[in-house]
């Protein structure tokens, strides 16, 4: 589906336009414009009582799609007649909400996502199923802005709804977020989120703990985790020519390096880059400051900053 205008928008209430051309259900109802595209027309009781030609009253449509053509059209006219219009509305006005916090248009195929999304949770807690918990913490550190605004879009469903949702739906609903923003090949937010989790996941089987989400310590290696990374899609990685810190590091905290190198192997096969002696240097380092804080509360000399 495509563009959305909200209620009252000039162009939706200046004139009645063209007649309904299907009616798909009380709240849902299709138009042809007048460059011959289908529009999905949505309000509370639009579609009541209406039949093909007949004209709407603008001032009673909250929500205005330019539906897409071929299988994704027709994937979203049914989407929209079988879930509860209670469930669209509720999510459209937490898209909305959220577009305004982010200040920035979320994509055309956000709010169906989501649609889909909370109804089949809906259905599964109808059904006493849960989704098992997801908290990944990271999103909180790399995609504080989009986590906020999916937790209260959350916060909002439920509360329009008069349904408490899971906790972990502020999560799906960043992961909804960042899916529908970022689409570049190898520099979506929601790739480099997968790699950054993988290379947690490697250092906490590496150290034999679940690190602390909450510490400085694990925000400051998620960054620069995350940094890497960027760095290596922008094939900037650090360099340098010497080698003495490199082969004093390797030696001193042999575990943190071997992790490190792991790592390495890690983002060697995800990737096809090999991370420079300086970058190991680095994650060898931001490993060790972890295993000290895990050992002793407290974080390893600021060798590298």
């Amino acid at each position: 589906m495509g563009e959305s205008r909200r209620r009252n928008s000039p162009d939706a209430s200046s004139s009645p336009g063209p007649g309904i051309s299907k009616v798909i259900n009380n709240n849902v109802v299709i138009q042809i414009d007048g460059s011959g595209n289908e529009r999905v027309l949505m309000g509370r009781g639009l579609g009541f009582q209406l039949k093909p030609g007949d004209l709407i009253d603008p001032s009673r449509v909250e929500k205005t799609f330019v539906l897409a053509t071929g299988s994704e059209g027709d994937q979203a006219l049914q989407l929209l007649s079988a879930v509860p219009y209670a469930v669209v509305e509720a999510v459209m006005g937490a898209v909305d909400e959220a577009e305004r916090t982010l200040g920035r248009d979320l994509g055309k195929r956000l709010p169906l996502a989501i649609i889909d999304h909370i109804q089949y949770v809906l259905e599964r807690l109808d059904k006493g199923i849960r989704i098992p918990a997801t908290s990944m913490p990271e999103l909180r550190v790399l995609h504080p802005q989009e986590f906020a605004a999916s937790k209260q879009m959350a916060a909002s469903i439920s509360a329009a709804l008069g349904r408490e949702l899971p906790p972990e739906e502020a999560v799906f609903l960043t992961m909804h977020v960042l899916n529908s923003t970022r689409d570049e090949p190898d520099g979506t937010s929601a790739l480099l989120f997968r790699r950054v989790q993988h290379v947690v996941v490697t250092v906490e089987a590496g150290l034999g703990v679940d690190l602390d989400v909450d510490s400085h310590d694990y925000a400051r290696f998620i960054l620069h985790i995350q940094f890497l990374l960027q760095r290596l899609v922008s094939r900037s990685m650090l360099r340098s020519t010497d080698s003495s810190f490199f082969d004093f590091t390797k030696r001193t905290y042999p575990r943190s390096f071997a992790i490190a190198e792991q790592v390495k192997g890690y983002v060697r096969e995800a990737t096809g880059v090999e991370l420079t002696d300086e970058e190991l240097l680095y994650v060898t380092v931001h490993i060790e400051r972890l295993a000290q804080h895990i050992a002793y509360g407290t974080d390893v000399e600021p060798m590298l900053e």
